[in-house]
């Protein structure tokens, strides 16, 4: 029997905004585009892992699986080459998200 998907307490989902969701919060937006180093920082240090490691692949990965949000590696590898920005933004946006349902 193949496994399909990872054990856990969250049901499959996808992240709570688009790639693209720039209208759906303008601040941090303006802040991966103008400050990414810090808001890299700032996503490791919610995430309890080290300065920049927020602006990784495998941080993207890591928040991916144990959330339980669709995807795989190759695609998260494809949104991180192709859209780097977008694809932080997306994380930050996604944590604050969780943070006000009280699920981070």
């Amino acid at each position: 029997m193949a496994v399909t998907n990872q054990p856990g307490r969250y049901e499959p989902s996808d992240f709570q905004t688009g790639l693209c969701s720039f209208c759906s919060d303008c601040g941090t937006c303006c802040y991966g585009f103008w400050c990414l180093p810090c808001m890299g920082c700032s996503i490791a240090s919610e995430m309890d892992e080290c300065c920049l490691c927020g602006l990784s692949l495998p941080m993207r990965s890591v928040y991916r699986t144990k959330y339980n949000i669709k995807g795989s590696l190759c695609k998260d590898f494809l949104v991180h080459y192709c859209c780097f920005i977008c694809s932080v933004c997306q994380l930050k946006r996604d944590i604050e998200k969780r943070k006000e349902q009280g699920i981070f």
